[in-house]
């Protein structure tokens, strides 16, 4: 495998590990109006994500197709909404803010839940990035090695404030700085891990990337709204998350057409 995608591959999780390391550094956990407004950045960042990075390719990868160059994107978009939604009700997670776990009843601590809940968040994520660097690996000029860069780094800046998310909570639940800055770690794990078998996917069935593509943005999109803005909507009237989205999006979208 070639050096910028190993590259590529490991600077999400390395966002996710730097927040997590905030739990060295921050006192006391993340405020009401602070996590909203980076659940409602993550949100921003990976709609647009969704968009340029994924969908767009995939009907490009389908120009061929003519009018129904969207088909392979729509079919995988859903396969991916699923996909999570099968996850969902198979594994158990805490989201944060909630009270009520998700999935079947377990005896899991609920500092476990809430790192599985950021764990299941992350796959997509992942296979994100894994399907974008299978495009530039397969050639084609279509997406190339910058366009899969933006999109790592993307993941990379709103896993920053994730990590942080996770770690703090976990800290405040009486675990040692030690322990929590692990939990944020592991959470990302996930992230290179699917983006490699993404790719090993994508090589073996290449006609499959418009479809991949698609199920990436529709496992993301899933996790943004079935998670992340319900999250950042929840308590006191506040338009801290939206706003935190429009900047969360309109960067991921500057930095795409931008840099690619």
């Amino acid at each position: 495998m070639e050096t910028p995608v190993i590259y590529g591959l490991l600077i999400p999780f390395a966002g996710t590990s730097l927040g997590a390391a905030c739990v060295f550094f921050l006192k006391r956990e993340l405020g009401d109006r602070v996590q909203r407004g980076l659940t409602g950045f993550a949100s921003g960042v990976m709609v647009a994500a969704s968009v340029w990075s994924l969908l767009i390719p995939a009907m490009e990868q389908s120009a061929g197709a003519g009018a129904w160059a969207f088909l392979p994107a729509v079919i995988g978009f859903w396969a991916g909404i699923l996909f999570l939604l099968g996850l969902d009700h198979l594994i158990p997670h805490l989201h944060q803010r909630s009270q009520q776990a998700e999935g079947p009843r377990t005896q899991l601590r609920r500092s476990t839940m809430m790192v599985l809940a950021v764990t299941l968040h992350n796959i997509p994520e992942g296979m994100a990035v894994g399907v974008v660097y299978a495009g530039f690996l397969a050639g084609g000029g279509q997406i190339t090695v910058m366009s899969a860069f933006v999109l790592s780094l993307g993941i990379a800046i709103q896993n920053f404030p994730e990590g942080a998310i996770i770690s703090m909570p976990l800290r405040a639940e009486g675990m040692s700085k030690a322990r929590a800055f692990a939990g944020g770690v592991l959470s990302g794990v996930v992230e290179p891990l699917g983006a490699g078998l993404t790719i090993l996917a994508a090589g073996l069935v290449l006609p499959a990337l418009p479809y991949l593509l698609g199920f990436a943005a529709g496992a993301m999109l899933y996790v943004v709204v079935e998670e992340l803005i319900p999250e950042m909507s929840q308590g006191e009237h506040s338009n801290v998350g939206v706003l935190s989205f429009a900047l969360g999006f309109t960067l991921m979208m500057a930095l795409d057409v931008a840099l690619s």
